[in-house]
């Protein structure tokens, strides 16, 4: 078997890549080692996480919304069972659409684990040990990432009380006290859906800010919102021990700036201390592609690795590990191989938090505008100035505009508050095409809407805001 384009990992880089060179008239083959499409994300992450987040968010609303706006019901009752169905049921539409598009779009599909033979081959081998080798003038590793562990800490998961974040989607009762291991996304996002489930939840982060990398306001905002909510933080402490105990487990960290071990105990243990590129048993260093010293793929212009016609994307390579990063990375890819211009603007790339108030950014932060030594202004809305944020009962977190101070081009944009991930692509389209906070300022929008609060703070950045 022959094909113009193989894509190795069938996660949101990897069938998109697939999809893209199918409708560019590639002959196309897709290989995936799980039983389903759509990688960690669609399986184990964003698309479970975001099911079971929506509905803990409704139960938050039922329980401390509701009376204020005169609905009045008796106290809402958590079916956990039910609650966990509908996780495994979006998921299980997910998948079923991807099998869809693959048909769709004629793209042939293995199952099994593909290891790159050199410049133009591969092997898949099936869960039954049987191989077969498939010939591509093109090869594109999207395999994507896995969990990372704690650096030099030995934790030993077991998806019960000790877990990764794919445990953590699937506890099947409500810890009374859980540790969540990291501060940055998926701690925080995993944390709040069992918090608002009842479980006491204590954070334990070796930086001294949640959400290292964020603009700082606004993730020192965020802390507080959240610890309204419950939930304990301890900042920079270096874990040192994760833990058995009983029933339960233990968690030993220390000041990482030095000091007194402390030991806390704990129905269950989070750890969401990131994730690392998956490049194991591809055959990648026999076949001569370089890794970096992350043991990431090396990739030069055009995502092309140190042997000519492999190809590398998403969190295998360099940059955020985010799926919409790795989707952009598998349609440019896949233009390239067709011979058109292919093309990520990784200045533009959002990231979200979903918890409840969103956290979304895109583009610079005043810590890295500064660092850089560059000139800017910032404008700044807060949402309680915002008609239909009191009328929502949302009127937590704010909107900032960083914009150049000479050019008045928007360099990054920062909102913390409801409905921030969907606010934000406003700020990526007018950064995409250049454009200043006066364009932004002066574009009409709709009233009330939350988005009028992105409108003022762009006011705010170049000249007044109207309503503060």
């Amino acid at each position: 078997m022959s094909y113009d384009v193989v894509v190795i990992g069938a996660g949101p880089g990897g069938y998109v890549c697939a999809i893209k060179a199918a409708q560019l008239g590639l002959k196309t083959a897709l290989v995936e080692k799980r039983d389903t499409y759509g990688g960690t994300c669609v399986n184990v992450g964003c698309i479970p996480s975001k099911a079971l987040l929506h509905a803990t968010e409704m139960l938050l609303e039922a329980e401390h919304s509701f009376d204020a706006l005169g609905i009045e019901i008796s106290k809402p009752k958590v079916n956990l069972r039910k609650l966990m169905a509908h996780k495994t049921n979006t998921v299980e539409q997910n998948t079923k659409g991807l099998v869809f598009l693959m048909k769709k779009n004629k793209i042939d599909t293995f199952h099994g684990t593909g290891r790159v033979l050199g410049e133009g081959r591969i092997t898949v081998t099936g869960a039954d040990g049987a191989s077969q080798e498939i010939a591509a003038k093109n090869i594109v590793i999207a395999t994507g990432s896995d969990v990372a562990g704690i650096p030099g800490v030995d934790v030993a998961f077991d998806e019960k009380v000790i877990v990764s974040s794919t445990g953590a989607l699937d506890f099947d009762k409500v810890p009374d006290h859980l540790v969540v291991v990291g501060g940055g996304v998926i701690g925080l996002e995993l944390g709040s859906v069992w918090a608002r489930l009842g479980a006491k939840v204590t954070v334990v982060e070796y930086l001294d800010t949640i959400l290292g990398g964020m603009d700082g306001e606004v993730a020192k905002q965020f802390q507080r919102m959240l610890a309204k909510q419950g939930m304990e933080f301890r900042l920079g402490a270096r874990v040192t021990a994760v833990a058995k105990k009983g029933k339960g487990a233990s968690v030993t960290f220390e000041p990482a700036k030095g000091g007194a071990a402390e030991t806390i105990e704990a129905d269950a243990v989070l750890v969401a201390t990131g994730r690392k590129p998956f490049t194991d048993g591809l055959g990648l260093a026999e076949a001569g592609v370089v890794l970096d010293e992350r043991d990431r793929v090396r990739i030069h212009g055009h995502f092309l690795t140190s042997v000519p016609g492999i190809y590398a994307i998403g969190d295998v390579v360099a940059g955020p590990m985010l799926a919409h990063k790795a989707e952009e990375e598998g349609v440019a890819v896949a233009e390239i191989i067709a011979g058109k211009a292919g093309h990520v603007n990784y200045d533009v790339i959002p990231g979200v938090v979903y918890t409840s108030p969103e956290v979304a950014s895109v583009g610079r932060t005043e810590e890295e505008l500064k660092k850089a030594g560059v000139a800017y202004n910032a404008g700044k809305f807060p949402f309680t100035a915002n008609g239909r944020a009191r009328a929502m009962l949302q009127t937590e977190g704010f909107v900032k505009v960083l914009a150049d101070k000479a050019t008045d081009r928007v360099l990054g944009v920062h909102i913390v508050g409801f409905g921030a991930g969907e606010m934000i692509h406003e700020a990526a389209v007018l950064m995409e095409f250049g454009g200043s906070s006066e364009d932004l300022a002066r574009t009409c929008h709709a009233h009330p809407t939350m988005s009028e609060a992105v409108k003022e703070a762009a006011l705010a950045a170049f000249s007044k805001p109207i309503h503060m």
